[in-house]
């Protein structure tokens, strides 16, 4: 089956940002994936967040794997750089690029297959080591491109399109990102761009690893009753933490702040994010009061989406390694081979 390529015309009174792109400079090549399916809602989100950041196409890198949500890199920034990798090894190739070059904006795109089963030792490593990344899972719960069987993070109960009833515990990416070490941790909803794309901007601008778990129902294999991850349930479900919002130029705030209120996160690069806050026990710098609050909310039956955890100090790999400013790929010889002497003296501290 082929597909026409997107027209090159672009209507005239389409917006432009600072750079002088259109929305439409950021997509990518016609879906192939189910029509409705919520992996298309992200592609959507990301290409809104990359526009209204004025990012240049070229400073992006996009990684995935294998999968239904890994063949989404193909539907947006079609100007970007781009590499689909072996299943579940995205972000060891992500991490190989990122200490090659720093000055990339690194979007990971994965799914629940290819990030909680076979590459689950990949995920866990990128968040502790804090690879400077916007890691997205694309959540829906099965395999998408094998028919619809039950992925790692189904949840126990939930009935399969065809009845099965899933006796697995779920893997939770969310909980186990925050106890990895990840310094920027949001769930969302691919039906809620309103509160999708400001997680992405946020986390885009956030220095380390952020990472968004991005519940997205597979109209083809689990958006039926009986299914935790379809669109009906996951909006009767939904409990928001949070309203969001990214802005520039606003002074710090203090962190303890009333219920309504908002909170203006300073992020690395001096951008803000504010946050409105809902719950009077809930604080996002609070790593393990965000676990706890997770593992309540899941017992109650809701899916807690919003920002769930920011550091207000993060640190990437590259400051834990304590890596030169300038990308590795841009040095010559003399700056990377040590000489005789340096290499006796390190020889030297090893016997």
């Amino acid at each position: 089956m082929t597909f026409l390529p997107k027209p090159k015309l672009h209507h005239p009174a389409l917006g432009h940002n600072a750079l002088g792109y259109t929305r439409r400079d950021y997509e990518g090549a016609i879906s192939t994936l189910c029509a409705g399916c919520g992996h298309d809602s992200i592609s959507a989100a990301i290409v809104r967040a990359c526009f209204e950041l004025d990012l240049p196409p070229h400073r992006i890198a996009k990684l995935s794997g294998i999968g239904c949500s890994s063949k989404t890199p193909t539907y947006f920034l079609g100007a970007s750089h781009g590499f689909n990798s072996v299943h579940g090894r995205m972000p060891s190739v992500l991490t190989g690029a990122n200490l090659a070059n720093r000055e990339l904006i690194y979007l990971g795109v994965s799914g629940d297959g290819d990030s909680a089963s076979i590459g689950i030792g990949q995920f866990a490593h990128a968040m502790r080591r804090s690879v400077n990344m916007v890691y997205i899972v694309e959540n829906n719960g099965v395999y998408g491109l094998t028919k619809g069987q039950f992925s790692a993070t189904s949840d126990k109960g939930a009935k399969s399109k065809r009845g099965v009833v899933n006796s697995d515990e779920p893997i939770d990416m969310v909980g186990m990102a925050l106890q990895l070490g990840a310094t920027f941790v949001a769930r969302s909803f691919s039906g809620d761009k309103a509160q999708l794309v400001p997680l992405i901007e946020a986390a885009i601008r956030h220095q380390g690893a952020a990472f968004i778990d991005c519940i997205s129902p597979c109209v083809a294999f689990n958006n039926h009753e009986g299914s935790t991850k379809s669109y009906d349930f996951v909006r009767d479900h939904n409990q928001a933490v949070n309203a969001l919002d990214v802005i520039e130029g606003r002074e710090e705030i203090t962190v303890d702040y009333a219920p309504g209120t908002v909170e203006m996160v300073q992020q690395h690069d001096g951008s803000w994010l504010r946050l409105r806050k809902l719950a009077d026990e809930y604080d996002v710098h609070d790593r393990v009061a965000a676990m706890d609050y997770m593992h309540r909310r899941h017992a109650a039956g809701e899916i807690v989406t919003g920002l769930l955890y920011v550091d207000p100090a993060p640190h990437d790999l590259h400051g834990m390694l304590h890596t030169v400013d300038a990308p590795f790929n841009a040095l010559d010889d003399a700056a990377l081979v040590p000489g005789a002497a340096a290499l006796e003296k390190i020889n030297a501290g090893l016997r």
